[in-house]
């Protein structure tokens, strides 16, 4: 192959790859927010299972039986 014909292919390789990148370049930005978006919902739910009253009460009986546990 000349090298003429080489240097044509590989620019229009890293044109196409270019222009790839390019339109994939939003997507990321929408993937981490819809993930921080799920992440936080997800906390929430956490939080109010975590806080309501009978899995306090379990927790705090755990707590209280690991304290007083002889050694």
């Amino acid at each position: 192959m000349k090298k003429n014909a080489v240097r044509s292919r590989l620019g229009l390789i890293l044109g196409l790859l270019r222009e790839r990148c390019r339109r994939d370049g939003g997507m990321v930005t929408s993937e981490y927010a819809m993930g921080i978006v799920a992440a936080v919902g997800f906390a929430l739910l956490l939080y109010e299972v975590v806080t309501s009253g009978q899995v306090k009460a379990e927790l705090q009986s755990i707590v209280k039986r690991a304290l007083s546990a002889r050694m």
